[in-house]
């Protein structure tokens, strides 16, 4: 076995990566910049060395081989050591690519929203039908208690419930996709390396993939939504003809990249009868919902999750572990104890009448579904929000006019609006629905929800970095 630094390691990919890592038998270290819960806390429990700081010290000298992670690039201190001293290096996905996938079926979850959510309910599926898949998630899934896994080496039945439900002539097709090991993984678009600016799902070469929705995103790296869609060809590109394409049926933007070639079948999901599998809301709030195929009722989900746009994963969800044989009446059931993941909408407490929740939302799509969501389940209730404008696309402004819109269903919102911001905060919040300010940092924004946030509110903390540990905070400040 190998001794391998991961350059990233803090990362929710490049953590799970190290988690696999370590499982197959070699000695990880890793370094990062910013290091925080909960990717920290599992490196920590798998017993892997972490370093603060992208220091070339920080590499062991007896490393055989350094993972690169996306968001390092040239001129920084560790990547120029790699180089100057002619050490082998990769990259995540293509290290995944090389030493899990070969010999397994993938199932890949793409999508500029619901990714993380999706592909741990479709692990989820699979181990209530006994298949242990193993998985890549993009944060810790609840019911595993990790973010990845090796998985066993379970097979379908030789009797493959699928068969039954394919379309007439589809039935051979099965075995070659449920006959092998079975591994998910969560298909990011952003690029894989300093040195390969590819997608990183195009490293995966799935048998299935979920196609969940396409906006634009990620304007640090792609000039515009076309640019987006050639790169999602690409994985298209790479799904074989007996495999499965899940499509979100209302995304038009999906309909172009298909157009473009397509040479897999192709299953289309979303809330219309007529698609071949579609969601029947029994709850309005999204926490029960009827599944057909092809117009005919499988069953029903009830759950714990939220929002149409849940519905909408646990549908793709659904498809996809129907692709691979499972008997969808047999484990539909088990969603009702689903837990779901880390920092999606997660509840971390209540004090003094306040719930406090904890939500990885970064897009406007994103946050205006949640809070929907949300709303439809507590009702009259107060929502507010505090909100960390920190992925790449928020900090260039390309989110910047939709904002506002996206907290429509919000009562009051606090902006963490730190000197990187490089757009006009007082115009989102001119435009914000409800009592809306912006704050310089952390310390501010406490003590603002102390002054806005009274009992029965819901206060909901949106970032997708680690908010200086806000949430926390205030959840203590409530309790004290």
């Amino acid at each position: 076995m190998s001794k391998l630094h991961i350059l990233g390691i803090a990362g929710t990919f490049m953590g799970g990566v190290a988690a696999l890592a370590r499982e197959q038998g070699h000695t990880v270290e890793g370094s990062d910049q910013a290091i925080y819960p909960p990717m920290s806390t599992q490196l920590e429990q798998l017993g892997i060395e972490l370093a603060q700081g992208y220091l070339p010290d920080n590499i062991s000298p007896d490393c055989d081989a350094v993972i690169v992670g996306n968001a390092l690039s040239r001129g920084n201190a560790a990547v120029e050591a790699v180089l100057d001293e002619g050490r082998r290096y990769t990259s995540g996905a293509q290290w995944l690519s090389e030493a899990v996938l070969p010999g397994r079926t993938t199932l890949a979850v793409a999508g500029t929203h619901g990714k993380t959510t999706t592909t741990t309910i479709l692990a989820y599926l699979l181990e209530a039908a006994g298949r242990a898949p193993g998985f890549l998630i993009g944060g810790v899934a609840e019911d595993f208690g990790v973010s990845a896994r090796l998985g066993g080496l379970v097979a379908a039945p030789a009797s493959c419930a699928a068969r039954q439900s394919l379309p007439e002539g589809e039935g051979s097709k099965v075995p070659a996709l449920a006959d092998r090991p079975l591994f998910v993984v969560e298909a990011d678009e952003y690029d894989t390396a300093f040195f390969d600016k590819r997608s990183k799902f195009v490293h995966y070469r799935p048998s299935v993939a979920i196609l969940n929705n396409l906006e634009y995103d990620h304007a640090d790296i792609f000039p515009d939504v076309a640019a987006i869609q050639r790169q999602f060809h690409h994985l298209v590109r790479t799904v074989p003809a007996n495999g499965r394409l899940i499509v979100n049926g209302a995304d038009a933007r999906l309909d172009e990249v298909l157009a473009m070639g397509c040479w897999t079948p192709v299953e289309r999901f979303g809330f219309e009868a007529s698609l071949d599998w579609s969601a029947r809301l029994i709850a309005a709030d999204g926490s029960a919902f009827a599944v057909l195929k092809q117009g005919v009722e499988v069953g029903e989900v009830h759950w714990p999750l939220l929002g149409r746009h849940n519905v909408l994963n646990g549908l793709a969800a659904l498809a996809a572990a129907a692709a691979v044989g499972v008997d969808l009446a047999a484990v539909m059931p088990a969603l009702a104890d689903f837990r779901g993941v880390k920092r999606r909408l997660e509840v971390i407490g209540q004090a003094r009448g306040i719930t406090v929740y904890d939500d990885f939302a970064h897009h406007p799509t994103a946050i205006a579904t949640t809070l929907e969501g949300l709303r439809a389940k507590v009702g009259d209730a107060r929502i507010v929000v505090a909100m960390e404008p920190r992925s790449n696309s928020m900090r260039l402004g390309a989110h910047a006019e939709a904002l506002a819109p996206s907290l429509e269903r919000a009562d009051a919102v606090v902006f963490l609006h730190r000197p990187a911001l490089a757009w006009d905060a007082g115009k989102v919040i001119g435009a914000v629905r409800g009592d809306a300010r912006a704050v310089p940092d952390s310390d501010a924004l406490l003590a603002a929800l102390g002054e806005v946030a009274r009992t029965g509110d819901h206060v909901v903390f949106m970032s997708n970095g680690g908010f200086d540990g806000a949430p926390r905070r205030f959840l203590a400040a409530l309790q004290a």
